[in-house]
C-alpha cells in the first residue's frame, strides 16, 4: 500500500493524478486544495466509489493554512507516513503569459506584484509544504518527493525556441528546480528522492479564452516547437501526461542519478 499526498487536485493534471493514484483501494490518497467543498462535491459526483480519497484544505499562499493541512494529513496517514508527495499545485500567471518581459517596462507595479505572488505560491509555498511534511516522508517506504515543474523553466529550451512569453512564471519554475536540488542534497543521505518533472505541453483548457492577438502569438510559439521537435503533434491529454510522469518517477532512484534532477515527463530533456 502506498500513501500519496498531492496538491492542486481540483482540476487539470491534479485531478488526473487523483483519478489514477486512487484506483487501487489499498492505496491512500490525500489531495490538498484551496476550495475543499467544491472538490469534495466533484469527488462525490465522479469518484464516489473511492473511499480511499481524502480532501484537505490548504493554500500554498498561506503558511498557517499549510500548517493546518499538514496536521490533517498526519492524522489521516498516521504511522504509515507518506510514500509520495506530488507538488502539483501552483500559479500560472496570465499577465505575462503571451508577451515578452519588456512589455511590462511601463507597468512596474504589475510586474513586481506578479513576481512576488509567483514566488510566494510556486516557490515558498512548496518549501513550506516540504518542510511541514518531511517527517512523514521519512516514515514512508518509497520516500519520493516530486515537484511538477515546466520545460519553460529550462534556459537551454528557452534559447532554442526563442520563447519570450511567461518570463516570470518560467523564472518561478527555474527557482523551484534549484530549490528541489537543494532539498535533495540535504535529504539524499536519508534515502529521500527529490526531483522535478515537467508534465509536457498538456491540454487543460488554458487557451480557451485568449484573444486573437494572443492566439497569433501562441501560433508562432507552436511553430517553433515543431521546429524544435518535429515529432510534436500538439498538446497531450492529462491522462497521457500523468501516466508518463508516474512511469518516470517509478524508474527514478537516488542510485541511478535522479536525485535533484529536472526531467521531462518521459525522463529526459526533450520537453515536448
Amino acid at each position: 500500500m502506498s500513501v500519496y499526498v498531492v496538491t492542486g487536485v481540483s482540476r487539470g493534471i491534479g485531478w488526473e493524478f487523483m483519478k489514477q493514484l486512487s484506483e487501487n483501494p489499498a492505496d491512500l490518497f490525500v489531495g490538498i486544495v484551496r476550495n475543499k467543498p467544491a472538490t469534495v462535491d466533484r469527488v462525490k459526483a465522479e469518484l464516489s466509489d473511492r473511499s480511499n480519497i481524502h480532501i484537505v484544505e490548504g493554500d500554498l499562499a498561506s503558511y498557517a493554512s499549510l500548517k493546518q493541512a499538514a496536521a490533517e494529513v498526519e492524522s489521516i496517514a498516521g504511522d504509515r507516513g507518506i510514500d509520495y508527495i506530488v507538488a502539483n499545485g501552483g500559479l500560472v500567471s496570465e499577465f505575462d503569459a503571451f508577451g515578452p518581459i519588456g512589455a511590462l517596462a511601463d507597468k512596474p507595479e504589475v510586474l513586481e506584484a506578479g513576481a512576488i505572488e509567483l514566488l510566494k505560491i510556486n516557490v515558498l509555498g512548496n518549501i513550506h509544504l516540504f518542510n511541514l511534511l518531511i517527517h512523514l516522508v521519512k516514515k514512508g517506504k518509497a520516500k519520493k518527493v516530486i515537484t511538477i515543474s515546466s520545460g519553460v523553466g529550462d534556459v537551454d529550451f528557452t534559447n532554442k525556441v526563442d520563447n519570450t512569453g511567461g518570463a516570470l512564471y518560467a523564472a518561478s519554475k527555474a527557482q523551484m528546480n534549484l530549490i528541489v536540488a537543494k532539498f535533495s542534497t540535504q535529504y539524499k543521505p536519508e534515502g529521500i528522492l527529490f526531483m522535478s518533472i515537467s508534465p509536457g505541453l498538456v491540454e487543460v483548457g488554458r487557451y480557451k479564452n485568449i484573444s486573437p492577438e494572443q492566439m497569433k502569438g501562441m501560433g508562432g510559439f507552436i511553430q517553433k516547437l515543431v521546429a524544435y521537435a518535429p515529432h510534436f503533434k500538439g498538446p497531450i491529454s492529462p491522462e497521457e501526461s500523468v501516466k508518463c510522469i508516474r512511469a518516470t518517477w517509478e524508474k527514478a532512484s537516488i542510485e541511478n542519478g535522479s536525485a535533484g534532477a529536472f526531467v521531462s515527463h518521459n525522463g529526459d530533456k526533450q520537453w515536448v
